[in-house]
């Protein structure tokens, strides 16, 4: 739980201060409370959580970090996001968070949550923190809460920080394999407003989409479009929600078939396609992963329709595959299936038994979705992987082909083809419900899609 202090004075150009000035810095101040009846968003469910921790490990002392700053650059963090697990039982999501820890007190048959925080720095002779505390002081960071206002926004008690220090050892998320397992599988099933908080996300990220298409024209005049692109649905993402859920890709070209392709500068040529993915984070760190892949000239060619549609069939099968009970792996397996047929018919294998179709296709067909973009990811095989579905969970369909450029096993007119295709979905009581059909799939509604938007035939989400 320990972080890396940061001593007051740690710039090359910072100022002494003389007393006269610390003197006066220490007085004159107008206090600033936050309102009184401000609280965290989701806060009615956040005691269900913990308490449903809580009956997981009865009589143990439960600690989750919220995590600590990283540094980028010599005196320079990278901007900071609470640990999933931290936020999840908290709804404490902000920058502000950095160094804070919950902890599960046992207490009778149960267990008391006490949050330990940074208070805010008092602005008083002989504490100086507040203007010259880079890291944390308020004048460099931003105002953060009292424990007082802590306490309200969350109905957790709060605690000065250093008291953790003196806490007895008890089970940590941050080194504990079977409490972080535990968290994961808590999250498996998102209750109303997790899947509220979801469908912001995704409708957020299809407004960034339209975003992208508006912007086709500048980012194939530009010697770097991939990043151009990159930039327009960051703009989205930071003007409506905390920013991205990951790195966005945006992949023009035999870039496509690099499946975590993040470098993001090359050229666009309007003969290739673009494959993006990227998603929305929203503020209470809920995150969206949507991919399309589009014809860069707004039309696809006989060779890039034949492979998307084949990933379109594949993904239709998937999605069809979903429904409680199910085994988690069924929906990849129906995807592969069509995926397997489709590369026999083309001659690429010759037959579509066996394995060797993941030549081509590389990666798993989707994960589960929410605070994480591979949310849960600790769960144990058991209850995720290899467990079945159930109601209430969230996840991502996302069959690809990756078709590369020196492959010649291929047909020339396929090498450097990348299509993938991603939706999120939340699993209903009969079968599951597509988040992201705003965004159209099929050949036919990409093109009219993508003709409306670059001739300024559709308004958009604003």
């Amino acid at each position: 739980m320990a972080e890396r202090p940061a001593p007051l004075n740690t710039g090359s150009h910072d100022l002494p201060v003389g007393p006269e000035l610390a003197a006066f810095m220490s007085g004159g101040w107008a206090p600033t409370p936050l309102p009184g009846d401000i609280r965290v968003p989701g806060f009615e469910v956040m005691g269900t959580r913990r308490a449903r921790l809580s009956a997981r490990f009865p009589g143990e002392r439960l600690i989750v970090p919220a995590g600590g700053l990283r540094v980028r650059s010599n005196d320079c963090d990278h901007r900071f996001r609470p640990h999933s697990a931290y936020a999840w039982l908290t709804g404490l999501t902000g920058e502000d968070q950095p160094g804070h820890v919950l902890v599960l007190e046992p207490s009778g048959s149960g267990h008391e949550a006490v949050l330990y925080v940074r208070p805010r720095s008092p602005r008083a002779e002989g504490d100086d923190a507040f203007y010259r505390d880079r890291r944390y002081g308020e004048f460099w960071v931003g105002r953060r809460p009292d424990l007082a206002e802590t306490e309200r926004l969350t109905g957790i008690r709060c605690t000065h920080l250093d008291g953790q220090a003196s806490l007895p050892p008890g089970r940590n998320a941050a080194d504990d394999p079977e409490l972080a397992s535990a968290l994961g599988e808590l999250r498996l099933i998102k209750d109303a407003w997790e899947v509220a908080q979801l469908q912001l996300a995704v409708d957020h990220t299809a407004a960034g989409f339209e975003d992208v298409v508006r912007a086709l024209p500048r980012a194939l005049a530009h010697a770097r479009g991939e990043r151009l692109l990159e930039g327009v649905f960051g703009t989205r993402a930071r003007a409506e929600g905390n920013g991205t859920g990951y790195e966005t890709i945006a992949a023009s070209g035999a870039h496509a078939c690099v499946l975590h392709w993040i470098r993001n500068d090359g050229r666009l040529d309007p003969r290739e396609l673009l494959l993006f993915d990227a998603g929305v984070e929203t503020d209470t760190l809920y995150t969206a992963d949507i991919t399309r892949t589009l014809p860069l000239s707004g039309r696809f060619s006989p060779a890039q329709r034949q492979v998307y549609e084949l990933v379109l069939a594949a993904q239709d099968a998937g999605i069809a595959a979903l429904r409680p009970g199910a085994a988690f792996r069924d929906f990849h397996r129906a995807a592969m299936a069509v995926i397997a047929e489709g590369l026999a018919e083309w001659g690429v294998l010759k037959s579509a038994s066996g394995e060797l179709h993941r030549r081509y296709t590389l990666c798993g067909s989707g994960h589960m979705l929410g605070l994480d973009v591979h949310d849960c990811a600790q769960a144990r095989a058991g209850t995720y992987l290899d467990g079945v579905l159930e109601a209430g969970q969230v996840l991502t369909v996302e069959p690809g082909l990756y078709l590369q450029p020196d492959d010649e096993t291929l047909p020339p007119e396929l090498r450097g083809l990348g299509v993938r295709i991603e939706d999120d979905l939340v699993i209903t009581q009969n079968g599951a419900r597509l988040l992201s059909g705003a965004l159209p799939r099929s050949v036919a509604a990409v093109e009219e899609w993508m003709g409306g938007l670059l001739q300024g035939g559709s308004p958009g989400a604003g």
